[in-house]
């Protein structure tokens, strides 16, 4: 007997390039076994599923062999899908319909269904629905769940529930699914009565109901809920930790986290980068550390997704250095760890070392996707490097045959409008082979703001209020290039119609960590101890910089009319402003201060941080919308590029 053919499968299994794969394919056509089906199927399923960058080639592979079976198609289809490629999955499954004897079996109603709902083409899935009843699988249990999802994520709860009314005997999968679907259609109410009249529950019934309140930011609910379960898995706790990080309830994420601990439960990756990621948003660094302590204890470093939330945390809190030691201590690196110790850098401006990070990623061999040259250009257009930046571009398109997206061209519109060079930004978007979205038409607006030019800013409005008329960040972006310009009849005019149309401006809000718990300030919120001493400190801060720093207020785009201690006192009680008072009443000497702002620091705070590092002798660390400003010794990081 040949053992060749059955040696080359077992190869497969350690097989992880297309080389390899093609060797073992060799080996495979020299014996004659290429033509069976089975040795030919495993190709096809290791080239879709394990190597990267290989789907192109099972597809050759299921083109060039006879008679390609059920399972052949269906691999192809779920490679699409896991790939990212929904639409080549639906292509996929109408060859296979075409061109093959075979008919499809609830696998490849499953794969393909779920295809359609990440396209989010519910005409497409309506078509495989009535494939489905063609081939008589509408009643097969999994085809059935996978359809009442499918119409779930396409926003479509009504014939969710009615194919689960239609079912003869539903299953816990499918209450799950209906629940789900109930929820992401916005139908609250109903997935709680669906939960509610489930004759029978398990713990994932509950988790589904957690994710869902969390989801659709009903912490409460799920917070009554949660203490209600009479078993709480650590699926349960890790929902309750991330929801409470993604809805912006830091404390309470980490509440639940010690509770957690104190229950005997060992926190699982979910958890562990859930409150990573919480600690993140919050920029709560000291919390950050002592999860980093726990998770070297526990003997957990070795995974890396929590590794990369360690990364990606020291770096949103603006200690770049821990973020590089993790990364360099890491024993296996993905195209994530890469990523985000390139993000982190271009965060603080280091754009330099972030493209030096790039190569030596290049060099390890591992392949860069989206989302890393996204952070490269936005590392270049953040530092004015734009021939890096232009190449980048370039490189990303013709190596990698990476599409541009939404997030690269407007990285590139960024990148020309913040060196002022506005026309070549203006052109370069009219030019895009997509149609620009209002995130870059703000952009461009930005970039006006930045360097004063009010002619372009009326052209790019009128864009804008087509797209987003309600938009209140566009209206007072604009109304302060106006009032930077002295158009204060055009101010007025714009301020009067937002109040008109009730479009508020977002409140700007900033956070500092103090003892490991952490404190918000707003501008002009109710007084309480903490922003009373906030504003008591910062009386005396301001006239010690106007003495020592010969500080000037910069009121250019406050109201006109009303005096000019008025629109100081406005400037004055910016919140980032509140919140460094804070930290310098309660800081020890000799701390690094960080804030996190929710929306980009004005030119007149930037100002007081460079006069308030210099005169106090402080290291400063903000954090705003877009990238980190270090503060020290009357100098930015950015060097007032941002």
């Amino acid at each position: 007997m040949n053992n060749a053919p059955h040696h080359c499968l077992s190869l497969l299994t350690s097989c992880i390039t297309l080389k390899t794969l093609k060797q073992i394919q060799a080996s495979l056509v020299k014996t004659g076994h290429h033509s069976d089906p089975f040795f030919a199927g495993k190709l096809i399923l290791h080239c879709a599923i394990t190597v990267s960058d290989a789907l192109h080639y099972a597809r050759r592979l299921l083109h060039h062999f006879q008679n390609p079976d059920v399972f052949m198609y269906n691999t192809l289809i779920r490679g699409f899908l896991e790939s990212g490629i929904p639409e080549n999955s639906i292509c996929t499954f109408i060859d296979m319909h075409r061109k093959s004897t075979v008919p499809p079996d609830s696998f490849s109603f499953a794969f393909v269904l779920k295809a359609a709902a990440n396209y989010g083409s519910l005409s497409a899935g309506t078509q495989l629905h009535c494939q489905a009843l063609i081939h008589g699988l509408d009643t097969h249990l999994f085809v059935g769940t996978t359809l009442i999802s499918f119409y779930g994520e396409c926003g479509s709860v009504y014939f969710a529930k009615k194919l689960f009314d239609e079912m003869r005997e539903p299953n816990v999968v499918a209450w799950n699914a209906v629940i789900t679907s109930c929820f992401r259609c916005g139908d609250i109410k109903g997935a709680r009565k669906m939960f509610d009249i489930m004759p029978f529950k398990n713990s994932t019934s509950s988790n589904v109901m957690l994710a869902g309140y969390a989801k659709a930011a009903e912490m409460e609910l799920a917070r009554k809920l949660f203490w209600e379960m009479k078993v709480k898995d650590d699926v349960s706790w890790s929902t309750m930790i991330v929801g409470f990080a993604h809805n912006g309830l830091f404390d309470e994420a980490f509440g639940y986290f010690r509770q957690l601990l104190m229950v005997g439960l060992r926190p699982n990756e979910v958890s562990l980068t859930g409150v990573l990621s919480g600690c993140s948003q919050a920029g709560a660094v000291e919390f950050g550390k002592i999860l980093h302590g726990f998770i070297e204890k526990s003997g957990v470093n070795w995974i890396s997704t929590v590794n990369n939330a360690l990364v990606d945390m020291y770096a949103r809190c603006g200690n770049i250095e821990m973020a590089r030691l993790v990364f360099r201590s890491m024993p296996y690196k993905s195209v994530v760890s890469w990523t985000s110790m390139i993000e982190g850098l271009a965060m603080h401006g280091h754009a330099e070392e972030a493209i030096l990070v790039f190569h030596e990623m290049e060099g390890c061999g591992i392949r860069p996707d989206q989302i890393t040259f996204v952070s490269l250009l936005y590392a270049c257009s953040h530092a004015g490097l734009i021939e890096q930046g232009s190449r980048l571009f370039s490189r990303m398109k013709d190596v990698y045959d990476i599409e541009p997206t939404f997030e690269h061209y407007g990285c590139m519109v960024d990148l020309y409008g913040r060196a002022g060079y506005l026309q070549k930004a203006y052109d370069f978007l009219c030019q895009m082979p997509i149609s620009p979205n209002a995130i870059i038409w703000r952009t461009v607006l930005g970039a006006c703001s930045i360097h004063g030019n009010v002619e372009l800013a009326e052209q790019v409005k009128a864009r804008l209020f087509e797209l987003e008329p309600d938009d209140s960040s566009d209206k007072v972006l604009l109304s302060n290039i106006y009032a930077i310009a002295g158009k204060w009849k055009e101010v007025a005019t714009l301020r009067r119609s937002m109040a008109d149309q009730k479009i508020k401006k977002m409140p700007g809000w900033s956070m500092i960590e103090v003892e490991r718990t952490m404190y918000k300030f707003v501008a002009g919120e109710k007084s309480n101890e903490a922003t009373s001493e906030a504003y008591k400190k910062l009386r005396e801060i301001m006239l010690r910089l106007r003495v020592e720093g010969g500080y000037v207020a910069e009121v250019a785009s406050v109201f006109h009319d009303i005096d000019e201690e008025e629109k100081e006192d406005l400037v004055s009680k910016h919140s980032e402003k509140l919140a460094v008072a804070f930290g310098i009443s309660r800081l020890s000497k000799g701390k690094v201060i960080r804030i996190v702002k929710n929306l980009r620091i004005c030119r007149d705070c930037h100002t007081v941080m460079k006069l308030i590092s210099k005169v106090y002798g402080l290291k400063l660390v903000v954090r705003d919308r877009s990238r980190f400003h270090s503060f020290d010794d009357g100098s930015c990081s950015c060097k007032d590029y941002w």
